[in-house]
């Protein structure tokens, strides 16, 4: 079951921008909030278990609260900008507090991670902040200033080519200096 949790939220996430674009005249905001905050709650016992979950896991709560009491379907489109925040958030702090997420998630495959591999795994994280930043801006932007139409494109497609872009540029970055590319 956690597995299909997994899946299933992952799922979420990817369409929503769908979702929003769909519902956005069609289903009440208090009902939209409660499949999310369902969505997000079947997916707890994992997210408290990840560096910066209970942080994701509350401010999405708040988030789905805020947008059930508010009735406003306008706040549907802050939900990119939130996770992005909230990714921030989690990736900054791991660099000052370490040690940094990349760092984290190479150890989970590679436990005798070597010396020399930190100072990349940081700045890979550093990557990922700056990513987290643009991606924040251009979605807090397209929200206030966009069509549903454009909002939609940039955070149901474009920006998955970006994130497809930076795993394999930084994939093949990594090969390149194993020496395996």
């Amino acid at each position: 079951m956690p597995k299909l949790t997994s899946i299933l939220f992952t799922l979420t996430g990817v369409l929503y921008p769908f979702l929003v674009y769909l519902g956005a005249n069609r289903a009440q905001p208090a009902l939209f909030a409660l499949g999310l905050a369902v969505a997000w709650l079947m997916r707890a016992p994992n997210l408290l278990k990840q560096p910066g979950g209970r942080w994701m896991l509350a401010a999405a709560l708040v988030y789905c609260a805020l947008l059930a009491f508010s009735g406003k379907a306008t706040l549907w489109r802050w939900y990119p900008t939130l996770i992005s925040a909230v990714l921030l958030g989690v990736f900054g702090l791991s660099l000052r507090y370490g040690p940094p997420i990349i760092e984290r998630i190479a150890r989970a495959s590679e436990p005798n991670l070597p010396d020399a591999a930190i100072p990349y795994t940081r700045k890979v994280t550093w990557v990922w902040v700056g990513f987290f930043i643009f991606n924040g801006a251009v979605s807090a932007a397209l929200t206030m200033w966009a069509s549903l139409n454009v909002w939609t494109l940039y955070n149901g497609l474009l920006v998955y080519v970006i994130l497809g872009v930076l795993f394999v540029g930084e994939w093949l970055w990594r090969q390149r200096l194993r020496g395996a590319v």
